[in-house]
């Protein structure tokens, strides 16, 4: 086990891990997908587990925070502790009146509207970052078909901005991004700079046109079925 300056080991960590943001959300998931996880991390409040995946193998699932330069950050640890294949999973902000409260979205770029991933990237503003690498996309576009309903396909937008963001809403919807997030660009950029894969699977949990969010129950039955599809791509499981 090794101690970096965020994570601080106390399990063994798999090379294929899924980033939810929320610390709570890495525990209800590792307690309903993982067989005996042990926790990863717990500094600063970024919890982290690993357990055995449907497969028979490790899997581990490790929050980042909220925001690009949290992400970016254990992200950047992670990979140096040996993570290979790591798959964002988290809540969006839909920008098209197409999308529903709870409808799952594989994103395939991310435009970068955040401080984090045009710094280390040198994007420009609203440039699009590809998922980088073919090991966590392919597999994550083939479960987010497989699921029920499909998952939507496109680009979200990251931003640095929670609340006040009402004026960009117009440039993110003219890129023709599907939602908006805040870590999707940063993570797909460390990857990206590593040499790793990296994938992004998402659930609106807000709709910007009307303001209406996704009540906790709902948000927690689509958080489980979002775990799942991210755990098939990572394992090839049904």
């Amino acid at each position: 086990m090794r101690d970096l300056t965020h994570i601080r080991q106390t399990a063994e960590l798999a090379d294929r891990v899924l980033l939810p943001g929320d610390p709570g959300r890495a525990l209800r998931l590792a307690q309903a997908l993982l067989k005996s996880p042990r926790m990863l991390n717990h500094n600063r409040g970024l919890w982290g587990y690993t357990g055995v995946a449907p497969d028979g193998l490790a899997l581990s699932i490790q929050s980042t925070g909220m925001g690009g330069p949290s992400a970016a950050i254990v992200a950047t640890e992670l990979i140096e502790l040996g993570a290979r294949r790591l798959l964002r999973i988290g809540t969006c902000g839909a920008l098209q009146d197409s999308l529903a409260l709870g409808q799952l979205v594989v994103a395939t770029a991310a435009v970068a509207d955040d401080g984090t991933s045009i710094a280390l990237g040198g994007h420009a503003p609203l440039a699009r970052v590809p998922a980088p690498g073919t090991d966590v996309l392919e597999p994550l576009l083939a479960a987010g078909a497989a699921a029920t309903p499909p998952a939507i396909v496109g680009a979200a937008v990251s931003s640095d901005l929670f609340y006040g963001a009402q004026e960009r809403v117009a440039a993110w919807r003219a890129t023709g991004a599907l939602v908006v997030e805040m870590e999707t660009a940063a993570i797909f950029t460390v990857a990206a700079r590593a040499g790793v894969a990296a994938g992004c699977a998402l659930l609106v949990s807000n709709l910007l046109g009307d303001s209406a969010y996704i009540t906790p129950d709902e948000l927690e039955t689509a958080e489980l079925r979002l775990g799942a599809l991210a755990v098939a791509a990572l394992t090839g499981a049904p």
